[in-house]
């Protein structure tokens, strides 16, 4: 898995297998990740959501990526030696249009990951599974969220409800009320996640990320531009609903970061307000869309992915959740690293295609029917 924030790569390693009531049953074995490369980093983030490139950069990109997951596998299991029978790549995203827009004389959506399946299958060995989004589209889903499926496969529990709160680029939730069905299963972005802030982190500190959070935690929240923010089409938006660097990217943080510096010239108050809007968004997502049906008992609240390292973050997320009775904690706490769960995700999802079985849950993307997933790319 590479995800929007673009800092690298992710591989887990799982094993999968039909349980006795014919569902799977999933283990995590491991989890490696891989920075990208400056160079590498710096041809990705140019090519998402881009106003102007070539035809041969995409290429190249498309076929540089494919190499760098083939290399990141391999290395995984150089430090952990198992046999492979499977890979799920979701790709890149470069461009995800979740809602229809006129092009050519028609109007459609359409989504774009990039990274040459045929070199994992080639360098590995074994088939791959890639290009997951597109069958939910076409069965009039948003392509996303798609790790929803891993989410009730691992943390469904009969007597507690959860919330499964992603944090990478883009934030998003799954919540499972206590004794859900698959179907009842709700899931959508909230918002942005590290996004804004890791983008705030470049402009003004020449850095990737806000590392632990330590950047915010010693800013001041400027209000103005927070509730400026939170008055962002998107978050009001009922569900299902998905966001990427279309609507939290590049445009957007200039927007905000100018709309800090009107106020206040410190670096840190503007990486304390995006860090701050990363939060307010979560909190009123849970508060506006998932809390009614949750009921009146302690929620699990748990979170996953780059956001759940960011220690500010997780306590300013456990502030705002408390009132709910949501009970904030990482997935580390549940055995499975924060980084390595939609890795993880994406093995599944590539089983369930592998064994022709849907990947989507219609409640989650908004897809009129099941569909299974992805293209299957052989040796």
């Amino acid at each position: 898995m590479s995800g929007t924030s673009a800092d690298g790569i992710d591989v887990a390693l799982v094993r999968i297998r039909e349980g006795a009531d014919g569902a799977p049953s999933l283990r995590f074995l491991a989890h490696e990740g891989f920075p990208f490369s400056a160079a590498l980093r710096k041809a990705v983030l140019g090519a998402m959501n881009a106003q102007v490139t070539s035809t041969a950069e995409l290429a190249r990109l498309n076929w540089r990526l494919g190499l760098a997951y083939a290399e990141a596998v391999r290395t995984t299991l150089e430090s952990n030696p198992m046999k492979l029978d499977l890979v799920g790549c979701h790709g890149q995203t470069l461009y995800h249009q979740a809602m229809p827009i006129r092009y050519a004389g028609s109007t459609f959506a359409c989504t774009w990951q990039a990274g040459e399946p045929a070199i994992l299958a080639g360098e590995l060995g074994v088939p791959v599974v890639s290009n997951f989004r597109p069958a939910d589209m076409v069965a009039g889903g948003l392509g996303a969220p798609l790790v929803p499926l891993l989410d009730f496969v691992l943390f469904r529990h009969a007597k507690r409800g959860r919330v499964l709160q992603n944090i990478g680029g883009i934030g998003n939730l799954t919540s499972i009320p206590a004794g859900a069905t698959v179907e009842q299963v709700q899931a959508f972005d909230t918002g942005p996640g590290n996004m804004v802030i890791d983008t705030l982190m470049f402009e003004l500190y020449g850095k990737r990320m806000d590392l632990g959070g330590a950047v915010a935690a010693t800013g001041r929240v400027l209000t103005p531009v927070l509730e400026r923010a939170l008055r962002n089409p998107f978050l009001r938006k009922l569900p299902p609903k998905a966001a990427g660097r279309e609507q939290f990217g590049r445009e957007f943080a200039a927007a905000f970061l100018s709309d800090c510096r009107k106020i206040s010239k410190r670096k840190q108050d503007a990486i304390a307000t995006a860090s701050a809007f990363t939060v307010a968004s979560i909190a009123r997502a849970y508060r506006d869309f998932v809390a009614e049906r949750m009921g009146s008992a302690a929620v699990d609240y748990i979170v996953a992915g780059g956001g759940a390292r960011n220690m500010t973050l997780m306590r300013q997320l456990a502030d705002a959740l408390n009132p709910y009775r949501c009970h904030v904690s990482s997935i580390d706490d549940f055995g499975m690293p924060a980084e390595a769960k939609e890795a993880a995700a994406f093995a599944l999802l590539a089983w369930q295609t592998w064994m022709h079985r849907p990947g989507n849950i219609p409640s989650a993307t908004g897809a009129n029917r099941p569909a299974v997933l992805g293209q299957v790319t052989y040796v």
